[in-house]
């Protein structure tokens, strides 16, 4: 047996036809997975019983287990999922307006090794699989009413995403398609740390996706102590990389910067973040650093990061500070399965 969401809509329809149904009851199928409205196969009652039984014997409908939720005021939800193996991972639901975004983990822990992030403090245990990556889109999914559909889709969450790009794309194949979800692929952000060769291989796919490079330094030197495998690549070549990007697809690139205080929040960083970016059709997205417990980083001064932005406005730059959402649930990726790990075994260090 093997869970069911591994097959694209392709090889479901392949399937069906494998077994002797007609191609509807695939189409059939594929509205009971998407949006994940039932929870074992005997609720798909316009299925004959006899699909039905085949469908128990053959797959796994759900191979993920929801450990633990939580809710802050402001409406983000955090759900720590636990896979087949015991493994965990995190996602999240935002709600803006009208909008409900996720942000969902393509590795259970992360091995590139950002010194301010949660996520990796455990280093990478494995990639995500396709069908692994789709069950988070549809757990959150259950927690809107029938008449909410998610809007965007963010892949921020545990884990580099472009390390797990072949996985990354079947799932997003079928979460976009008109059969899945429907979510334009404009309304689909992939964040990197900055793998050059993986953003080249991006950029020629079919599906064009939005592209957001944490960058959270704008020299080597600095880069190389908080993201180590900077090393490895280097800002310019990770700046090549994406305006290889936008030439290719014509899609905007954001770039993301956590802002640390006292260690990347002044003055000079600023000016030459304008160096860097000035002339780039790009977005900056500055964040103020959501703590994480047992690091020794910090939230910059209010006085800090206004002087951060009029700098960089100055100079030409594109530039939007985030709102941080989520901080009573520990919403920046990572915070919360290392909580729940010491809630349940408290001899866990963390």
């Amino acid at each position: 047996m093997k869970p069911i969401l591994d097959l694209s809509h392709g090889q479901l329809h392949a399937w069906m036809q494998e077994q002797g149904f007609p191609a509807y009851r695939a189409r059939q199928l594929i509205k009971w997975l998407f949006p994940g409205r039932a929870t074992d196969f005997d609720m798909m009652t316009d299925l004959p019983d006899s699909l039905r039984q085949q469908l128990k014997q053959t797959f796994y409908l759900w191979q993920t287990e929801v450990v633990h939720c939580h809710e802050d005021k402001d409406g983000t939800e955090k759900i720590v999922l636990q896979l087949a193996d015991r493994g965990r991972i995190e996602c999240v639901m935002l709600r803006e307006g009208a909008r409900r975004t996720i942000c969902i983990s393509t590795q259970v822990g992360c091995a590139m090794g950002c010194v301010f992030c949660a996520s990796g403090l455990d280093g990478v245990d494995r990639n995500l699989t396709s069908a692994e990556i789709v069950e988070q889109v549809l757990r959150l999914q259950q927690l809107l009413p029938a008449e909410e559909r998610i809007s965007n889709i963010v892949v921020m969450g545990m884990g580099e995403p472009l390390a797990n790009l072949s996985q990354l794309l079947l799932a997003l194949a079928d979460v976009t398609s008109q059969e899945g979800l429907g979510i334009g692929t404009r309304r689909v952000t992939i964040s990197t740390v900055g793998l050059p060769a993986a953003i080249r291989r991006l950029a020629e796919q079919e599906r064009h996706y939005q592209l957001a490079v944490s960058l959270h330094a704008p020299t080597d030197e600095l880069r190389n102590q908080l993201i180590p495998t900077n090393a490895k690549t280097g800002v310019n070549e990770i700046l090549a990389a994406a305006d290889y990007f936008f030439q290719s697809t014509g899609r905007r690139l954001t770039y993301e910067y956590v802002l640390l205080a006292n260690i990347n929040d002044q003055p000079e960083h600023a000016h030459a973040l304008v160096a860097l970016l000035g002339s780039r059709k790009a977005l900056l997205n500055v964040i103020p650093y959501n703590p994480v417990a047992g690091l020794p980083y910090k939230t910059p001064s209010k006085r800090a990061t206004a002087q951060f932005g009029s700098i960089l406005q100055d100079g030409g730059v594109n530039v939007q500070f985030r709102l941080r959402k989520g901080d009573s649930i520990n919403a920046a990726c990572g915070q919360l399965r290392r909580e729940v790990v010491q809630l349940q075994d408290p001899s866990v260090d963390v």
